[in-house]
């Protein structure tokens, strides 16, 4: 049985020109990055290339970006380091965060007293900034805005470059999480007035375990990990040097590929959405994912007409691998917090999300795959519910 890969947005395949390149690393330049003799210099010297192959992207300073294990780590220090080093009183963030934002969010409510507001989502997924603008003008209290540019669930993407203007004009601090977005889309902080953004090198191909944090200079952000002068004292540990290697020639092929990819993708989510249309009667898709201008292209959101909680499973058991776009818990299927904000009661009852996401290496074969079974679990339900109704 062929298996197909239709989860890119949990992690995505390693090229195999980072394996090479990681490798290498590993057999040859293996020296500590902080030791003064020749085989540390030679390691020192590949992490700084990378740093600033990822500042000339992002259109920022190398000294503006520290490397990190993921965007889970990122998310963390830049949170918990603003409320602790930076005076952040209040964070206004959204429900439809990633649960290391979530979390880590109502950790420093907890733990530091601090205020959090949420910015509730439209039917869409999409906020209101006239709302945004006025919660910020309500308080005198330091603020943190934590609003993700891509969302993971959905694709959504949000106007950061708008978002950040009205944190500046009004003296507060903008966080995003660009895990998603990152090495997918053009991004130029020159321009983004962002103050913190984060990355994860294997959502682009890259190595699990290695990512950054973007932390402009004026920002004055401090580390929460200590014991040592690595990442300018911001993140103290040896340095993962073949994993940031692997995110520098991760992040070389995505921009080297970008429109090429991005193409290739889009032509196959375009195509899953015509397929589904016509094989699933009563198919809808959440939040924007279906549309092109307004979400990421490599992810679709899509609301299945009947309630299975054991799609993700059965879809496994033929030998594709997909995401529900819920947690599970104790053996049951529980809807995300992002569900939960897009579907009302009637929907969660009766209909099953999917999360579909895609890569350049994803083909039309591996879709028609996909909707062949989705039409087979489908009669199966029908089938059930007949059975049950007669019995």
């Amino acid at each position: 049985m062929d298996k197909i890969y239709l989860d890119n947005a949990a992690t995505t395949p390693l090229s195999e020109e980072v394996i090479d390149a990681m490798v290498s690393v590993m057999k040859v330049t293996y020296g500590n990055p902080s030791s003064t003799h020749s085989f540390g210099q030679e390691a020192k010297i590949l992490i700084e290339n990378v740093r600033r192959e990822v500042a000339e992207y992002l259109h920022v300073s190398p000294s503006e970006i520290i490397f990190t294990s993921c965007g889970t780590e990122s998310n963390n220090m830049i949170i918990k380091s603003c409320v602790d080093h930076l005076g952040v009183e209040r964070i206004i963030t959204s429900p439809m965060e990633h649960k290391c934002v979530a979390e880590t969010v109502l950790d420093m409510k907890k733990r530091r007293g601090v205020e959090v507001v949420y910015l509730r989502p439209d039917h869409k997924g999409d906020f209101d900034l006239t709302k945004l603008e006025e919660v910020l003008k309500n308080s005198e209290k330091k603020t943190l805005v934590s609003l993700m540019h891509a969302n993971n669930e959905i694709g959504n993407l949000l106007d950061i470059k708008k978002v950040g203007e009205m944190c500046r004009e009004n003296n507060a601090l903008f966080h995003s999480d660009t895990v998603q977005s990152m090495a997918h889309m053009d991004l130029d902080f020159s321009q983004i007035p962002v103050d913190f953004a984060s990355c994860s090198a294997h959502k682009f191909h890259g190595p699990k375990g290695s990512g950054f944090a973007f932390i402009r200079k004026a920002s004055g952000l401090k580390g929460i990990i200590t014991g040592g002068p690595q990442e300018r004292t911001l993140r103290a540990g040896t340095e993962n040097v073949c994993g940031i290697v692997g995110l520098g020639k991760a992040l070389e092929l995505s921009l080297k590929n970008m429109n090429e990819y991005a193409s290739h993708i889009r032509e196959i989510k375009n195509y899953t959405i015509s397929r589904i249309k016509e094989e699933i009667e009563g198919v809808k898709f959440n939040g924007r994912s279906a549309e092109e201008e307004t979400s990421l292209y490599t992810v679709l959101s899509v609301l299945l007409p009947f309630k299975d909680p054991m799609i993700g499973l059965k879809l496994d058991m033929k030998g594709i691998a997909i995401s529900q776009g819920s947690a599970c818990s104790s053996g049951a299927s529980k809807p995300s917090m992002v569900m939960l904000m897009l579907l009302d009661e009637e929907e969660m009852q009766h209909t099953t999300p999917l999360r579909v996401s895609f890569s350049h290496l994803t083909t039309k074969k591996e879709i028609d795959a996909l909707i062949d079974a989705l039409k087979e679990i489908s009669e199966g339900v029908k089938i059930e519910n007949t059975n049950f109704e007669h019995r």
